[in-house]
């Protein structure tokens, strides 16, 4: 008679044998387990079919948001203070550069602290009203931020393209436009506050975000319009604004060269520094703008249509990146809008002299930074 073998099945046992992680998967485990009573009515059902996350993963989470909150509070808080306090970067197109140090400086700032908080107990511990607070500051900074960046593109095509053409931004009309773009995202923001959208822990049940697992077009509906006002019409603005810079500025540089031909001399400009045009120059800068903002803000986008529209199934892991990479995105702003400006590096120079590195004596403005350096070389008719 043949006995039937009682052991457990190699399959279960190898499973065992890899630890507490597969123990967890063994033994139906689920990271929703960890959630506070308070907080289960937010949860999609979505995430019950997930095992918790390796604890790894929140301490990399945790680490990575650290760093983050660090450089990019020191990076813009500088440019707050040196923006501010400097006479000769106080101008209207600055205040652009000003609000949007400021968003960056309030989403690090608010947004990372409790992310490690709740990364240690790897589960949102703060309960359903700051779950909706933290997800609406962070929607709100986040919509500045954008439009902040749109803002100092559309200025920058409105000076070099139309020239004096262009009617002159004055601080007053700066200021309107920063005030309706914190009004326009503050509108947007607290809507699922009100039940047009929603806000719910992510996967990773560490933050909180827009809902876009729920399947109502009550919901659906907002986070596609939400999408287009702040993703694709600034992207395309952007866009926009940045080509008809490049074949502006590409233009006056034509028209010197052949001025440069008529006059029998090399060049009208006092010194070319390393032989690179205006226009190579601004390209680089438009295409490392464009190219960040896309890394920064197109995760997210990608969850949220992941999920409105099931074409993928969105792991709690692949929620942590669209935090991480919109959060990242307050270091680089610094550095793309702050530190390319001449007069900034001066002032940061005389201000911290270790950590900047001294303009030369030639270098009196950028094309894609001051959004004068055009207007200012153009030869007299």
């Amino acid at each position: 008679m043949t006995i039937m073998n009682l052991d457990p099945a190699p399959g279960v046992a190898a499973l065992q044998s890899w630890g507490p992680r597969a123990s967890a998967l063994f033994n139906n485990e689920t990271g929703v387990d960890k959630v506070l009573s308070e907080m289960l009515h937010r949860i999609d059902p979505h995430w019950d079919q997930f095992p918790p996350m390796n604890p790894l993963w929140h301490a990399i989470l945790a680490f990575i948001t650290s760093v983050i909150l660090i450089i990019a509070s020191t990076g813009n808080g500088m440019v707050i203070y040196i923006f501010t306090t400097t006479k000769t970067l106080k101008t209207p197109s600055n205040l652009f550069i000003v609000n949007l140090a400021l968003s960056d400086f309030l989403i690090i700032t608010t947004m990372s602290p409790p992310v490690v908080v709740n990364t240690y107990y790897e589960t949102w511990i703060f309960g359903p009203l700051a779950c909706d607070i933290y997800a609406c500051c962070g929607s709100l900074f986040g919509c500045v931020s954008i439009w902040s960046m749109t803002m100092i593109a559309f200025d920058r095509y409105n000076v070099i393209v139309k020239g004096i053409a262009a009617k002159p931004l004055t601080n007053g009309g700066a200021l309107l436009r920063i005030l309706g773009i914190w009004l326009f995202s503050l509108a947007w923001t607290i809507t699922p506050l009100f039940g047009w959208g929603k806000y719910a822990p992510e996967g990773n049940m560490c933050v909180c975000g827009t809902d876009y697992l729920d399947k109502s077009w009550v919901h659906r509906s907002y986070i596609i319009l939400y999408s287009f006002a702040y993703y694709f019409m600034p992207l395309f603005l952007i866009i926009y604004s940045y080509w008809f810079i490049i074949q502006a500025v590409s233009a006056h540089e034509k028209a010197m060269r052949e001025q440069a031909k008529k006059m029998n001399v090399a060049s009208l400009r006092s010194s070319d520094q390393a032989n690179t045009s205006a226009e190579c120059k601004l390209a680089k800068v438009a295409l490392m703008t464009i190219s960040l903002w896309f890394m920064a803000w197109t995760p997210y986008l990608i969850i949220n249509f992941a999920g409105i529209f099931k074409t993928e199934r969105i792991s709690p892991l692949a929620t942590i990146w669209g935090s991480v990479f919109a959060k990242a995105n307050a270091i680089y702003n610094p550095i793309v809008y702050d530190i390319s400006h001449p007069k900034y590096r001066a002032a940061l120079y005389a201000r911290f002299p270790a950590l900047a590195c001294q303009p030369s004596a030639d270098e009196s403005g950028s094309v894609a930074s001051s959004g004068t350096a055009v207007q200012e070389e153009k030869p007299s008719a």
